[in-house]
């Protein structure tokens, strides 16, 4: 009889005790302690308030990539349209016949095709919403953009070597003309890599594992030495140029030079957009995965 008293005493005890935090509940399984139970209609929830941080913080990481994005194309752009208008404006226009005017060529499209349109192509294969969608497409894309680019490069090149031949002056002989030529051998050499590492079928996974770390080194160090050609380019263009026939010398900074040089500072500063939009990991297309599977990634866990 006591025995039963003593138990029904402790019972009562035990309900009327409330579940402490300050010590962890027994083990037992169905006690309210340890289930994480949501009444109906009740708004507080545990999930909601480890998701939303995770996905502010991606919606913020799309939001500033476009605004990059958008601000390399508008710097691009402008690039392009600068360098046109210089060398039309104070240099005659242009034209293909050995004469200083096919000379003009030469900087507008290795700036359109070494820098803008390299910049472009290594930009685009980084855009989060075609993560989700198939990856040939943009890698085609890449690798067309990207061979565009290496054509202007090419034919820029000829541009300048024709008109030194034909005024009996040597092809390379500054360094300008060495850091050019070599970001054109580079990439002569990067794309021809590219597409037979990444795009060829029969390309072996272990081969693209190994040319994946080259090909970003590669395409950093082109578009550095790229922005390095064109702007000391600008520089020697401007030194030669002006001061002849008794016109304004470069350092009292004429019209032509203040142009000249905020070409340069355009150039210089989608070269760092293009490289904050790169070196932003968070921004890297991902590896392939199985068919049924998409990226998501405005709205997958940090950890996944």
């Amino acid at each position: 009889m006591s025995y039963q008293l003593l138990l029904n005493v402790g019972q009562q005890v035990h309900r009327a005790v409330p579940c402490s935090s300050s010590r962890p509940p027994a083990p037992d399984p169905l006690s309210l302690c340890q289930l994480n139970v949501t009444e109906p209609g009740s708004e507080i929830s545990a999930e909601p308030e480890k998701q939303e941080p995770t996905d502010l913080s991606r919606m913020r990481s799309a939001v500033v990539f476009y605004i990059l994005y958008v601000l390399c194309l508008v710097l691009g752009l402008a690039c392009v349209v600068c360098v046109c208008v210089w060398n039309s404006h104070w240099y005659g226009g242009f034209a293909w016949s050995g004469s200083p005017l096919q000379f003009n060529w030469h900087p507008v499209l290795m700036v359109t095709g070494l820098v803008v349109l390299y910049g472009f192509g290594a930009v685009v294969y980084r855009i989060p919403l075609t993560w989700a969608q198939n990856k040939l497409p943009w890698k085609l894309l890449h690798a067309a953009l990207m061979l565009l680019a290496l054509i202007l490069s090419i034919v820029g090149l000829r541009a300048v070597f024709e008109v030194h031949d034909a005024e009996n002056i040597p092809r390379l002989y500054s360094v300008h003309s060495w850091v050019g030529i070599t970001a054109t051998t580079f990439f002569a050499i990067q794309w021809v890599m590219g597409v037979a590492g990444f795009l060829l079928p029969w390309s072996p996974m272990w081969l693209r594992k190994v040319l994946k770390p080259i090909h970003v080194l590669f395409g950093g160090s082109i578009i550095t030495l790229s922005i390095i050609a064109s702007i000391s380019g600008i520089n020697e263009k401007l030194i030669f140029s002006l001061g002849k026939a008794g016109g304004p010398q470069y350092k009292e900074l004429p019209p032509e030079a203040i142009f000249g040089n905020s070409l340069g500072v355009l150039i210089v500063a989608f070269g760092l957009v293009v490289f904050m939009i790169l070196s932003n990991p968070k921004w890297q297309r991902p590896d392939s995965i199985p068919g049924e599977m998409t990226y998501s990634p405005l709205i997958q866990d940090d950890n996944e």
